[in-house]
């Protein structure tokens, strides 16, 4: 992996204006913000831009908005959530350019804070347009992108505005700088053994990160619906479980270059099994080759997990990215809520790559015991596959 660009450590902000891309797109109901933890990751960065005398303009999407304002995306409710966490008075804008947010950002003092409405209220954020672009950088005298989850987008908040700004007036925050660093070791320098697991629902929005974890790693551990292509892929048949058809040809590619490269390629020996769930209760325990006809593949079963903490006993490094079933429904949770706590009982360097997998590490109640929870589902999975992230190579 190159270099990481310069940090917000290295760049000069007492008294400017800075300009920092956070990731606010956390969950709102009824105007009352339902998880922070987004929140208070920021929470490093703004404090010590802060104490570096920085006056402090944020920026962020939130949800689907596409283009034009909706109240249900406002970030309102989030200036409310980050003024308890920060302790401190935070401004909003009601708009993120134009003469609400110039008025509010030229009103600052050192150390104020002042959050923009939503960037993707405007079509120029997610067409990455250079005239909005430069109306965002001419708020600020420097540009600091923490947003690693939306890292590997290229829209204007997030990549295009980094242009405005010179070298020595642009970086990383210092979440996007942990990012960078914890999941480098995955790329560079890797500690062996390395064991990846990887689960969820699909396969095809993963075959990079897929194909790029067989050539790295030493044991690669496959559960979720991503293990019925597999499953498929070995002439067996799933029932009623989730399939994607081009995903199959995928997984007997990975199977025949695992073998190639003597990699240790772990699918699920058997599975938790239920005629839907709805009926969740009818649930039962089937051999790989033994899936019914009339039911479908919800969870991983304890043989499987059982081979799991066999094969990653040892390991050095672990990422993992993908629940092993439908944990959200009962008993289809164990799997997943098995591995989390695996992971926080493992000596390694642990990594857990976004989305769900924190759900689970939250859910499970051992966040605290891995080495590194991921904000950046997509991101991280970029960043491992060895795709350049627009929102880091912008800031080079």
């Amino acid at each position: 992996m190159p270099s990481l660009p310069p940090s917000i450590r290295d760049l000069s902000l007492s008294g400017k204006r800075v300009f920092v891309r956070v990731d606010f797109n956390v969950p709102i109901k009824d105007g009352v913000v339902k998880d922070a933890t987004r929140v208070a990751e920021s929470l490093p960065t703004l404090r010590l831009a802060r104490e570096m005398g920085a006056r402090l303009v944020l920026a962020s999407h939130l949800g689907k908005a596409k283009g034009t304002p909706d109240p249900k995306y406002s970030l309102a409710p989030v200036a409310k959530t980050l003024e308890k966490l920060l302790g401190a008075p935070v401004a909003f804008a009601l708009d993120c350019v134009g003469e609400p947010a110039e008025k509010a950002a030229a009103a600052l003092a050192s150390g104020g804070v002042l959050l923009l409405e939503n960037t993707r209220f405007h079509p120029g954020e997610e067409k990455n347009d250079p005239a909005f672009a430069r109306q965002l950088a001419a708020l600020a005298d420097v540009y600091v992108n923490d947003a690693f989850g939306t890292a590997h987008r290229a829209h204007a908040s997030t990549a295009g505005m980094a242009a405005y700004f010179a070298k020595g007036a642009r970086g990383v925050g210092l979440l996007m700088e942990k990012e960078l660093a914890a999941l480098s070791r995955c790329v560079d320098d890797i500690a062996r053994p390395f064991a990846a697991i990887l689960g969820g629902a699909k396969i095809l929005g993963k075959i990079a990160a897929l194909e790029a974890l067989v050539e790295r790693a030493d044991v690669v551990l496959i559960g979720g619906g991503m293990a019925n292509h597999f499953v498929k892929a070995l002439s067996l048949e799933v029932g009623g479980s989730l399939l994607e058809p081009d995903g199959v040809p995928i997984a007997r590619k990975v199977i025949d270059r695992c073998k190639a490269r003597g990699v240790s390629l772990v699918l699920p020996s058997d599975f938790v099994v239920a005629p839907s769930l709805e009926r969740a209760a009818d649930h039962r325990t089937v051999a790989m080759n033994a899936i019914p006809a009339g039911s479908a593949a919800f969870d991983v079963g304890p043989k499987t997990l059982e081979m799991f903490h066999r094969m990653t006993k040892d390991a050095k490094t672990i990422f993992w990215n993908g629940p092993m079933g439908v944990f959200e429904t009962k008993p289809f949770d164990a799997g997943t809520m098995d591995v989390a706590r695996m992971l926080a009982g493992s000596a390694a360097f642990t990594i857990v790559g976004g989305g769900e997998s924190v759900e689970a590490v939250h859910a499970a109640g051992v966040a605290e015991k891995i080495s590194h929870v991921s904000t950046g589902g997509g991101a991280s999975l970029d960043l491992i596959s060895g795709a350049k992230l627009p929102g880091v190579e912008a800031l080079r």
